[in-house]
């Protein structure tokens, strides 16, 4: 809590790890970013600021729930006890461990939870249960740079901070659209740039997203060409004399046969030029301004991590810095950008099924037995667990035959998701624990259990650059929903393990896992349990957070990794901060000689190369202003404004080709799924490419789960799935009819051939299509808004153009509308979301609900481009033609690109269309 009143607490969306305060204020919940969190300084993106829009009762599971029949029945669930919830859990689980083993229950969990309950997690599972079958939604985001990291470092270390972005000489940006997926560390470059014109930007991404406005050089790579970029990078600087000599020879080892590869994989220009299917002289332009820039950052994301060779293309990456002796030095080395806000925190504590806790091995007997001694287990898991998909996989086969899925929803985010449905329909036990009752995922469990949301959680988060945060509870539990940590807590109590269970606090938790990142750590000032247990040397080490008090914990400031020494508490004040440490920056690493692994990078294209059937590839990812599967995200009107359905995006030429158009439905289809979805030609999309983001699934949306599509490859090193190519078809999807409806109350998706549905303010809207002739659309409208025969109803058809518009008024106020045509250019949405804040309509609200177009041309503000501040298309056009012709004079005019500058590349893409001749 701070002097002022607000609760000092971390944003739950992307790695970014950005501080926030919060106030409960009479007029609802105010947030705002933490001025003195070094993050963000104050800054928000546009999801962080609507933050308050979230946290509201819809939809909330509040109860323990079991079901009494088949998952094909919802409403067979019966709320219960949390005794006899986890009376049922503990058993059921206990059961099959006996008659099956250990290996057959499993945990699936989340980049999501705090690391308190990420820690309880594994300990449960890997000292109690005795099996590493516990894996994490994290696997799908950033496996491969944990398993790059640990081959060339001998840990996962991330060796670059986010101050380092703003030393750096040059950032290349590979497979990240940080724009949209990190706005805040983007602005960070951005304002660098600004203030240092000759940093240089790189960007290496087939599309042309917003990031590439900041950029000096965009690389346009074919999909899957990674390793050819930076083999050939790497074989370049060594031709050229770029290389760290005594750096090299004193601190790694491995260079001869990784430049051999190098050499003999894309060791000349045009090759290399060739194969990732970019100009020669662009590519050499690269190669020549990393190989001038000292201070390099080679910074990355899902581009490059989710991929069937994502393990070599970190390692080519690393390979690079390593030549050059770019590492372990300010603004220098390569820089892992996580996805999600406690993935770092899940890595910290063992979270992934190859791994044990405090970054220990779980391949090494020395390491196992620390673990069990620290953590007095009757057991501990011996041999890696299921990963992500190999153990969906497995319940589908049969071998697992319970799982407790905790706070993700993979029937929407894995690959081949149709056969992660299948799973578990089949599997005997499904338990999940979430914040929302009603998820894809859910559909399909046993038993529910009502978790606690942000802001109701207490615990720690760390972000990209090893930061440790406080989240903090400001909002009582609804109804009765617990910690995740206290639901496992509880499941080991019941199996007799009081005494290692027995947490009152996450204080108490997190002191626990402070304590074993530094035993039997050499650097570590804790002595208690090395003499009892092998010595296991690692950068991660907190044992100087170790021993707080709950007090001390509650008012903890935000604190890089390693903590080492039990002097930091005296640090333990936000007025002064630890000081940071640089890793490498000595030249030792963590193998057992100290020196780096140069990797040898075999490149490999994609598992699935495009065909006939299947002629374009397909890339999945993020929008700006949405969140994984929207639990959170679809419940805010702000965020859903912006990009408000699901969408392909493909080249105007193969648009074409396929026959379709923009604003036209199509089917998306792979060997493995369809969806349909609405066509655009953004200009982002090299040819032969699309894309489609990965938010849209059945709570939103008839048929749009992208997940289903995708090919469930993996990388054989870190089991990363390759969602950025699978081969694809894209076909018109006709229908006789699109419509759309807005309604103060939610209205029933019957006889409806698609629809997707949009939270916006005081309604939600739904827009429809369908394959039904319509012979009667008064009594269709009036059916599916629930208006009675006496209701004041303004309606309006035209029969022979396929038109109609009706609106059901109550008390002069707008209640619903529905309108409908032949065509998919409908009337503006931003105008009649307009109606539903106004108390009464007006005669001319209902003149222009008759007409379909509103009286006041200024009324229509049109699509949200802005989301900060809700400022619209139309709004904008009309102030660049009266003279702001740029961003800046934009923002100054109508403040828009002025917070988190996410909307910034639109607003020049706008005032380029606006400005260009007719």
């Amino acid at each position: 809590m701070s002097a002022r009143g607000a609760v000092k607490t971390t944003c739950p969306y992307c790695g970014t790890g950005c501080g926030v305060d919060v106030r409960l204020a009479p007029s609802g919940i105010e947030v705002a970013g933490d001025a003195q969190h070094p993050t963000n300084a104050g800054r928000l993106c546009v999801k962080g600021a609507a933050l308050g829009e979230t946290l509201v009762p819809d939809g909330r599971l509040l109860y323990p729930q079991i079901r009494e029949s088949g998952i094909e029945n919802r409403e067979s669930l019966k709320r219960v006890t949390w005794d006899t919830a986890l009376d049922v859990v503990a058993s059921g689980f206990q059961r099959i461990i006996e008659e099956h083993g250990p290996d057959a229950v499993a945990w699936y969990v989340s980049g999501q939870l705090l690391t308190e309950d990420y820690y309880v997690a594994n300990k449960l599972v890997k000292g109690f249960v005795g099996t590493a079958n516990i894996d994490t939604n994290s696997r799908l985001c950033m496996s491969s740079a944990v398993a790059g990291h640990k081959r060339a470092f001998g840990e996962d270390i991330v060796p670059v901070s986010y101050a380092d972005l703003e030393l750096a000489d040059l950032i290349v940006l590979v497979g990240s659209n940080t724009a949209w997926c990190h706005p805040i560390l983007y602005q960070r470059i951005v304002k660098a740039k600004q203030r240092r014109p000759e940093m240089k930007v790189v960007v290496v991404d087939p599309r042309r997203t917003a990031t590439t406005d900041a950029a000096d050089l965009h690389l346009p790579i074919r999909a899957g060409t990674d390793v050819w970029l930076f083999n050939g990078l790497l074989s370049f600087l060594h031709q050229h004399g770029i290389v760290d000599t005594a750096f090299v020879d004193a601190h790694t080892t491995g260079l001869p046969r990784t430049l051999a590869i190098a050499d003999n994989t894309a060791g000349n220009l045009r090759g290399v030029a060739k194969q990732c299917g970019i100009d020669e002289t662009l590519l050499g332009e690269f190669y020549r301004l990393f190989a001038r820039s000292e201070k390099a950052i080679t910074a990355f994301s899902m581009g490059v991590n989710q991929s069937s060779a994502g393990t070599d293309k970190v390692n080519s990456i690393i390979n690079c810095h390593l030549l050059t002796g770019r590492i372990g030095k300010p603004g220098a080395g390569p820089f892992s950008i996580t996805g999600q806000p406690n993935a770092m925190g899940g890595r910290e504590v063992g979270g992934l099924a190859n791994m044990l806790a405090a970054h220990l091995d779980l391949d090494n007997a020395d390491h196992r037995a620390l673990v069990q001694h620290f953590w007095q287990s009757p057991k501990i898991a011996e041999r890696p667990g299921y990963k992500a998909v190999d153990l969906f996989e497995a319940i589908d086969a049969g071998q697992v035959k319970a799982v407790w899925i905790m706070a993700t929803n993979p029937v929407v985010s894995l690959p081949d998701a149709d056969k992660v449905k299948r799973a578990l329909a089949r599997c005997e036990l499904v338990v999940v624990s979430d914040v929302m009752e009603r998820t894809d995922t859910t559909a399909f469990a046993h038993v529910l259990l009502p978790a606690l949301a942000w802001g109701e959680k207490d615990g720690t988060v760390t972000n990209s650059e090893r930061r440790i945060s406080r989240q903090r509870a400001f909002l009582p539990p609804p109804g009765e929903a617990k910690p995740d940590w206290w639901m496992l807590a509880e499941v080991g109590r019941r199996w007799g393990y009081t005494a290692q269970f027995s947490y009152s606090g996450a204080h108490e938790i997190f002191d626990e896992h402070a304590r074993l990142t530094a035993a039997g750590n050499r650097e570590s000032g804790i002595v208690e349990e090395q003499d009892a247990a092998p010595h296991a040397l690692r950068y991660l080490n907190l044992g100087g957070l170790a021993g707080m008090t709950r007090e001390q914990y509650d008012a903890l400031a935000p604190v890089r990794w390693p903590v080492p020494s039990q002097n930091a508490l005296a640090f333990n004040d936000s007025r002064f901060p630890l000081p940071d440490s640089r890793p490498f920056s000595d030249g030792r690493f963590y193998t057992p000689d100290r020196r780096a692994r140069f990797v040898p990078t075999m490149p490999r294209l994609p598992a699935h190369a495009r065909d006939d059937d299947f002629p374009l590839v397909l890339n999945t990812g993020r929008v700006r202003d949405h969140w994984h599967t929207m639990t959170r995200t679809g419940l805010s009107p702000r965020l859903a404004a912006h990009i408000d359905e699901p969408y392909v995006d493909l080249h105007p030429q193969d648009a074409l080709l396929c026959g379709v158009r923009e604003g036209d439905l199509a089917r998306v289809t792979t060997r493995w799924g369809s969806l349909v979805a609405r066509v655009r030609s953004s200009g982002e999309m090299p040819r032969r490419n699309v894309f489609v983001p990965i938010h849209w699934n059945g709570q939103y949306a008839s048929d749009a789960r992208v997940g289903s599509l995708v090919n469930p490859v993996v990388d054989p090193v870190s089991g990363e799935p390759e969602f950025k190519h699978t081969p694809v078809r894209v076909e018109h999807f006709a229908v006789l009819w699109h419509g759309f409806v807005l309604s103060r109350r939610p209205v029933p998706m019957r006889d409806v051939t698609w629809w997707t549905r949009v939270t916006g303010a005081r309604f939600l809207r739904y827009e429809l299509a369908g394959r039904v002739t319509v012979s009667d659309w008064s009594g269709f409208a009036r059916s599916a808004l629930g208006a009675p025969a006496d209701a004041d109803w303004l309606e309006y058809e035209d029969r022979s153009a396929g038109l109609y518009r009706a609106a059901h008024v109550v008390e002069d106020r707008i209640e619903a509308c529905v309108f409908v045509s032949p065509r998919a250019d409908l009337p503006s949405r931003a105008w009649l979301s307009g109606l539903f804040a106004k108390d009464r309509l007006e005669d001319r609200d209902r003149l222009g609900l008759l007409i379909g177009e509103p009286p006041d041309r200024g009324a229509d503000t049109g699509p949200t481009i802005c989301s900060c501040f809700g400022v619209g298309r139309n709004t904008l056009i009309d102030a660049i033609r009266g003279g702001c012709h740029s961003a800046d004079a934009l923002g100054r005019k109508l403040r828009c690109g002025t917070n988190c500058g996410s909307c910034i590349p639109e607003l020049k893409n706008l005032i380029a269309t606006a400005l260009e001749p007719a």
